[in-house]
């Protein structure tokens, strides 16, 4: 048996010890639900309005015979025919952890006075509620006590689900055929022994349309990670409200979604689930965009001491492109880690789905914070070979500013009606 195979059991054990004892001290389980994503079912079609498009595209196809577009936009791609189109499906992520039944819904907070006074009794929990939710230390998100194997129920629409926790007291769960209009929608957990809660799931239309995919940190947020040293104290000491955006991100990715309606926003990193409800804080505070954020779980595997980041972003790129085959997607990411391979690794192998590679030039004391003597800066090493040899559009700038004006102009501006 491996090292980390025994860390492994001894925590497993440990978890199992700690729940009993939690219980006879008043805890008990509570869900702590994640924002999920989904599939809409096709709209049925006007057999009349159809056959007037069929005359239409093939007078269009007949005066502009000869001409050559490149796809590099949401229009690559043609949609399954209706009768391959899978089930709609939404994908509900929670986690079953212990806590004191009179604790907030979202971690153990500090208390923290606001910056004006309430008004009203609702602006009062609103004050109390963000600012003890703003001023905790990341340390203590990650003193949980995973509730492992519980039963839970999901149900989205009119579908339903029956699951068990896995041994960390994750659930994520498929569930299919829920009916369910794009937009928007709780899916309800119900969870042995915890009171029921709405996890958010994101609903996307039907069609071709494009979608953006952000790494947090670096990219979106600067916390210089991957470094061990800078990484432990950004994600576990400082306050959250420390943290600060990168410049020009928030206002490009809300660009492109005022110029492509329904452009479906997902962030992607290889921090920790724990760290979800400061992120959504930091997100509301500084304008990015609502969206999943697909994160990772700490601590020993079957497969070493740490999770693979590299591959959970491999993993997780792959399922996007499997769950949601009507989006071809924006990657945005930095060189301080590994996003340039990964990206290009998802470029090469699909290249339709992909309509632009953004990576941010981070600065050379960047650099070193990020990735110490094995950063390979953008234009040398593996990560600019992978980029290199993607069929897509690459850019690279400073922060989102700069990313803006090299980007390719249709993916930030509408295109014309016609």
């Amino acid at each position: 048996m491996s090292l980390s195979d025994i860390a492994r059991a001894v925590e497993d054990q440990f978890h199992r010890d700690s729940v009993p004892v939690l219980k006879r001290q008043g805890w008990r389980p509570r869900v702590i639900p994640y924002d999920g994503y989904g599939t809409s079912a096709p709209a049925q079609p006007d057999p009349t309005a159809q056959q007037h498009q069929v005359k239409a595209g093939q007078h269009s196809r007949s005066s502009r015979s000869g001409a050559h577009r490149r796809p590099t936009s949401a229009s690559r791609g043609a949609s399954p025919s209706s009768s391959s189109r899978p089930a709609p499906m939404a994908r509900v992520l929670a986690r079953m952890v212990m806590r004191p039944q009179d604790a907030p819904a979202e971690g153990p907070l500090f208390r923290s006075l606001p910056d004006a006074l309430p008004i009203t009794a609702a602006q009062a929990r609103s004050f109390a509620m963000t600012g003890l939710l703003d001023a905790q230390r990341g340390w203590r998100l990650f003193i949980e006590v995973p509730v492992a194997f519980l039963p839970v129920t999901v149900r989205v629409g009119r579908a339903s689900v029956r699951t068990r926790a896995d041994r960390s007291g994750y659930i994520d769960v498929v569930v299919r055929d829920h009916g369910l209009e794009p937009g928007w929608h709780e899916a309800r957990i119900e969870a042995m022994g915890a009171q029921a809660v709405a996890a958010k799931v994101l609903i996307i239309p039907e069609g071709p349309r494009l979608g953006i995919i952000s790494d947090i940190d670096d990219t979106a947020m600067v916390t210089h990670v991957p470094r061990v040293l800078v990484a432990a104290w950004n994600q576990l000491v400082k306050y959250s409200s420390a943290r600060e955006p990168v410049p020009g991100m928030a206002e490009l990715y809300s660009r492109i979604q005022a110029a492509h309606p329904g452009t479906p926003m997902m962030y992607l990193s290889t921090g920790a689930w724990n760290v979800v409800p400061t992120l959504r804080s930091f997100f509301a505070r500084h304008g990015f965009p609502s969206g999943p954020a697909l994160m990772t779980d700490w601590g020993p595997t079957n497969t070493g001491w740490f999770r693979s980041g590299i591959e959970h972003k491999r993993t997780e790129l792959r399922r996007l492109m499997i769950d949601l085959p009507q989006i071809t997607w924006i990657l945005f990411g930095d060189d301080g880690q590994h996003d340039p391979h990964i990206y290009g690794e998802a470029a090469r192998h699909h290249a339709d789905r992909i309509a632009a590679v953004a990576i941010r030039r981070l600065t050379a004391t960047q650099q070193m914070l990020a990735g110490g003597l094995t950063a390979h800066p953008m234009g040398i090493g593996p990560e600019a070979r992978a980029l290199a040899e993607a069929d897509v559009p690459v850019v690279v700038g400073a922060d989102g500013y700069e990313l803006a004006r090299l980007l390719p102009r249709e993916l930030l501006e509408a295109s014309p009606r016609r």
